[in-house]
């Protein structure tokens, strides 16, 4: 190598050594909510490219009109015209979108009730589930492992499980629930037994996650606080009243709102059991108007499912921020 190659290279590699230096030097002198944004930059890349560009490129599909029969199915700008007739009913959908004279054919009754249903009963039990989880007994380990298995098990099998559970020919549970007027003789093909079917599927599954969030809500508070009211002499019921509920209450709160932005989303369980057909949820409407090449109008009803879970988050947040308050 010539001298000049030599210090060509020396020159190149100080050159860079200082540019490191200097980025070292800047980084330093960040202050530390600065250099949290610093990190968090390519998150915030990743989730304008994967999430919020989508989001956008969706809203302007549904102030669009639908054109089926052309070659380009998006078709001129309407505005809000596909959300007036969605919620005016003026809108040729599948199923009716919002009908209280028959509300288990109609997407947004069917998935109101699935979703206060299906999480009413789940927070009932998991608390329940947590309640028992977070007491010393022999087995405990093994009764979580099988407290978590059904949660475990992927959405198609759960659908399915069921879906053989109330089949008239070969399931089990058609005939005891039949005889005690529960359900029909066809419980698969009537709307109303096939929501039924489908909030037993979901609680069966997700009281489990719901345990878990809300066990380790239980295993954070102090276990001094129930020593102190052991003393002073308060029964288990009050305890619970003053110690467990208030201070499990965030994480309650956390497990609550999951769940309610997953059943108000529900979909692939109603499909592997009862089908959209039969029990028509939000998600079945959109899916059903994209199959059929309606993009506006299926964008439209995602972006109605998205303002309610919207307005879901905000009240959570409102709620946590008064806890917040509350314990300072």
């Amino acid at each position: 190598m010539s001298t000049d190659d030599r210090s060509a290279t020396i020159t190149g590699s100080r050159s860079r050594y200082r540019l490191d230096l200097a980025v070292l030097d800047w980084i330093e002198r960040l202050s530390d909510t600065q250099f949290v944004y610093v990190m968090l930059l390519p998150v915030f890349a990743l989730l304008g490219t994967m999430a919020i560009w989508p989001l956008l490129y969706t809203a302007n599909i549904s102030l669009h009109a639908d054109n089926i029969v052309a070659t380009n199915p998006v078709g001129e700008f309407v505005g809000l015209q596909n959300y007036v007739s969605i919620l005016t009913g003026q809108a040729n959908l599948q199923r009716p979108f919002f009908s209280l004279e028959n509300p288990f054919t109609s997407a947004v009754p069917v998935t109101l009730l699935f979703t206060v249903g299906a999480v009413a009963l789940e927070t009932v039990l998991g608390l329940a589930m947590a309640l028992i989880l977070n007491k010393e007994f022999r087995g405990r380990r093994w009764a979580r492992v099988a407290m978590i298995l059904p949660w475990a098990v992927p959405i198609v099998i759960q659908g399915m499980i069921f879906y053989l559970m109330f089949q008239p020919s070969i399931g089990f549970a058609v005939g005891p629930l039949h005889e005690l007027g529960l359900i029909s003789t066809t419980p698969l093909a009537n709307s109303r037994d096939g929501l039924l079917i489908a909030v037993l599927a979901d609680v069966w599954k997700q009281s489990a996650f719901m345990a878990l969030l809300i066990l380790a809500g239980l295993q954070s508070i102090d276990r001094s606080l129930y020593n102190v009211a052991d003393v002073a002499g308060a029964s288990k019921l009050q305890q619970f009243r003053t110690i467990t509920f208030p201070l499990v209450l965030p994480a309650l709160l956390v497990a609550l709102l999951f769940r309610t932005i997953g059943a108000l989303k529900v979909y692939g369980l109603v499909e592997a059991t009862s089908g959209c057909n039969t029990v028509p949820t939000l998600s079945c409407l959109v899916i059903g108007l994209w199959n059929g090449n309606r993009y506006g109008s299926a964008a439209a009803v995602a972006f109605i499912i998205a303002a309610v879970i919207a307005v879901l988050l905000i009240g959570y947040l409102i709620q946590l921020r008064q806890q917040e308050r509350g314990g300072m």
